[in-house]
């Protein structure tokens, strides 16, 4: 779990972030959205430890991490993963070397324990025999599956996505969101995820927050943002009128499911 509470943030006389608060726990995704500027990239920057908040406190399973020892905070960070925006693999290093990197930063295992837990991980994202191709090699997708690989690795109790769909095709897109539900959920991760994506937001979002001008505006699930009646919230996730329409049918269904449910039970009494 990380809670934090009363964030606020500023560079020079441009204040970023203004009191945000929320708690995101182990085993969901917890998603960060809004438009460009609203402050959701500076926010995931601080839960991760690259960025000093101004005030406000932030805190790792009810550990407040502004009062770690260095060496507390080390530990801390063997248990974060990171997933980046644009994989961030080197180009020079195979697949096996990219996903052995934090291995050999972090542990004394064997060489032969090490290769064995690499092997692990790519088995689990669906990228066997891969060891020895090069980032060059590989598709956008295939790059994805190996940043998520190295990102668990080290076997994480947190996990943070930096806009994981970036470049990749609808499809692909919805096989990453997939991936990482399924693995936040198969070891009880904290997943926190930055994105736009809105088909991310609605098949994955078990908590989601909405950030706007640094702020958080709207709280709530994937189930529950549908039925949002903050305007700005719903520009953002409806912003065309195919959106919108998909909007409209989808709360008449539930609606529908709703008076369904209603009905079967004035019928039991």
């Amino acid at each position: 779990m990380i809670e934090f509470k009363d964030i606020h943030k500023s560079f020079g006389d441009k204040k970023v972030l203004n009191g945000v608060s929320a708690v995101f726990q182990a085993g969901q995704c917890n998603l960060i959205i809004g438009t460009s500027g609203s402050g959701k990239t500076v926010l995931m920057k601080c839960l991760v430890g690259l960025f000093e908040p101004d005030s406000g406190e932030i805190s790792y399973s009810g550990v407040n991490f502004s009062e770690m020892t260095q060496e507390h905070r080390k530990e801390l960070r063997q248990q974060i993963g990171m997933l980046f925006q644009g994989s961030a693999l080197f180009d020079s290093m195979t697949v096996e070397q990219n996903i052995m990197f934090p291995l050999n930063m972090f542990t004394k295992d064997s060489y032969e324990q090490k290769l064995k837990r690499v092997n692990e991980v790519l088995d689990r994202v669906n990228m066997k025999d891969v060891n020895k191709k090069f980032p060059a090699e590989l598709s956008g997708g295939m790059k994805k599956r190996v940043g998520i690989a190295r990102a668990i690795v080290l076997n994480p109790k947190y996990l943070f996505c930096d806009e994981p769909n970036s470049g990749l095709d609808p499809q692909t897109s919805m096989l990453i969101d997939k991936l990482i539900q399924e693995i936040t959920k198969e070891f009880n991760i904290t997943t926190i995820v930055n994105t736009h994506d809105m088909n991310s937001v609605m098949e994955t979002g078990d908590h989601i927050i909405y950030m706007y001008q640094g702020v958080k505006e709207w709280e709530g699930s994937n189930k529950e943002i549908i039925f949002s009646k903050n305007d700005r919230l719903n520009k953002f996730i409806f912003a065309s009128e195919f959106l919108q329409d998909a909007k409209d049918m989808r709360m008449l269904e539930m609606k529908g499911k709703i008076d369904n449910h209603r009905n079967m039970d004035e019928l039991l009494k």
